[in-house]
């Protein structure tokens, strides 16, 4: 019986894993921003519509088996012209795929400060847009505040990487198919 006991007891820990969880804060101010370039003009897509968690097992952070996914409503960026927003909807195929999507892990971390406030962080894992799923690597910052983190990435997608034929603006004008996407999101602790 007291063998039982002690076996109980060991399951019960080894299955009580330190963990963090944390998810997109809906209630912050959270903005997704997509730049592009043509010759003479340079305009922006921003949205908050941004939804996703990190989780990670053990006491520190990013310390083992991290998981993260990021999901942001393609539908809900706007440019400033709603013809300009309608002709992105329709390169995107929107109605077909309305969100892009970020599905990895964290594989480096690095203190920024010897607080341990700020981290250095690179994603590796599978970016989704219009159909197309590629591996990427995703550099950004992360800075904890108590049960708050901030989150903010920059990074480079090309169009041909994701079958999307940049659109034109004019007769000889296209859009880049360099994409510069910049994320700014918060996140709060849901382990707790």
């Amino acid at each position: 019986m007291k063998s039982l006991l002690i076996l109980f007891f060991i399951v019960c820990i080894s299955g009580s894993v330190l963990a963090g969880e944390w998810h997109v804060n809906k209630d912050a101010e959270n903005e997704v921003r997509f730049t592009s370039e043509v010759v003479v003009l340079t305009f922006d897509g921003v949205t908050d519509q941004i939804d996703g968690y990190i989780y990670w097992e053990g006491e520190e952070m990013f310390e083992k088996n991290s998981q993260m996914q990021f999901d942001v409503d393609l539908n809900s960026v706007e440019t400033g012209m709603g013809k300009r927003d309608r002709d992105m909807r329709e390169v995107l195929k929107t109605d077909k795929w309305p969100t892009t999507s970020f599905k990895g892990s964290i594989v480096n971390h690095s203190k920024i400060d010897s607080n341990v406030t700020a981290y250095n962080v690179t994603a590796q894992g599978k970016m989704f847009i219009h159909g197309v799923e590629n591996d990427i690597e995703i550099p950004g910052v992360v800075t904890v505040d108590g049960d708050k983190i901030h989150v903010k990435v920059n990074f480079t997608v090309l169009l041909n990487d994701y079958n999307i034929e940049a659109p034109s603006l004019a007769a000889f004008v296209k859009v880049s198919e360099e994409i510069i996407l910049n994320l700014n999101f918060h996140m709060k602790d849901v382990t707790e």
